[in-house]
């Protein structure tokens, strides 16, 4: 884990298409300190983060970032109303490429949607 104590997965489920996680995010954590001071939101670059840790737990791979093609943020996530999300993947793999499909959502709220190229980092 990048960020050490940001969340804590609650239940990780695998299948054919891909990953379903809970996970709950520590608004205490240091990082929401100073993103913002009073009014916590969870960083994008995390969550981008948190779906690709999810997915090297699900492949047993080292992965690093190649394309992402769509990343779209559609609502704040703040830690201390909705600390619980659920994350769904889609994952492929093609010629040693991980397409991933990725989407966030806490309660009936869609927060991000992603669509993204991983390589392995061996």
């Amino acid at each position: 884990m990048l960020i050490e104590g940001l969340y804590t997965t609650e239940s990780f489920d695998t299948n054919e298409e891909g990953i379903s996680a809970q996970i709950k995010l520590n608004p205490k954590h240091e990082i929401f300190k100073g993103h913002f001071p009073g009014k916590p939101i969870m960083p994008g670059v995390c969550m981008i983060q948190i779906i690709k840790e999810l997915t090297e737990k699900s492949l047993g791979k080292d992965l690093f970032i190649s394309v992402a093609s769509n990343v779209k943020f559609m609502a704040i996530i703040n830690p201390e109303t909705d600390p619980v999300l659920l994350i769904d993947i889609s994952l492929s793999e093609i010629d040693g490429l991980f397409k991933v499909k990725s989407t966030t959502i806490f309660g009936e709220t869609v927060a991000l949607k992603l669509s993204a190229t991983f390589k392995s980092a061996a």
